[in-house]
């Protein structure tokens, strides 16, 4: 009876951090209730009557937290693979060349496309491009047009 409450007491934790993460990816929160979890199960271990409701909740929490930080990096490291495919696509890549980034631990992956470059009436460089991302099997496409800045990033400027 006393493994059920334990139990009980981590998953009542683990599922008020939910709230908590509203705006976090799927990795991020995946890694909170992991670690939640295994925080909660690991301070369960020390102490007896309220000092081991508290290391519970204190491993509960602190898991969470470890939790949080590795899978918000996952998330994070997709983003920077996208980013480096986007910035050498834009720069360097013909139009109609396809610039491929792929994360070997998510398996995530993607494409940017430039399709037509043009100079404004200010003389700024912009391109249109295609993106596709593919995650867990689904593929997506978007459109959009992004414009070289004077520091030489490129900021999208719309998107279809």
């Amino acid at each position: 009876m006393r493994g059920v409450f334990k139990f009980a007491a981590v998953a009542v934790t683990a599922i008020g951090l939910i709230g908590c993460a509203q705006d976090a990816g799927n990795k991020e929160i995946g890694g909170t209730l992991l670690g939640a979890a295994g925080g909660g199960l690991l301070g369960s271990q020390f102490g007896s009557g309220s000092g081991q409701l508290a290391a519970t909740a204190a491993g509960v929490f602190l898991g969470a937290l470890l939790g949080q930080q590795v899978g918000e990096s996952l998330d994070k490291a997709d983003q920077a693979y996208a980013s480096r495919a986007y910035s050498q696509s834009l720069e360097t890549a013909p139009s109609g060349q396809t610039t491929v980034w792929h994360n070997p631990d998510s398996g995530h992956s993607g494409t940017y496309t430039p399709t037509r470059t043009y100079q404004t009436a200010e003389g700024q460089y912009c391109r249109e491009f295609q993106q596709t991302v593919e995650i867990g099997g689904e593929k997506q496409s978007a459109y959009g047009t992004a414009c070289r800045q004077p520091d030489g990033t490129w900021k999208i400027i719309s998107t279809n």
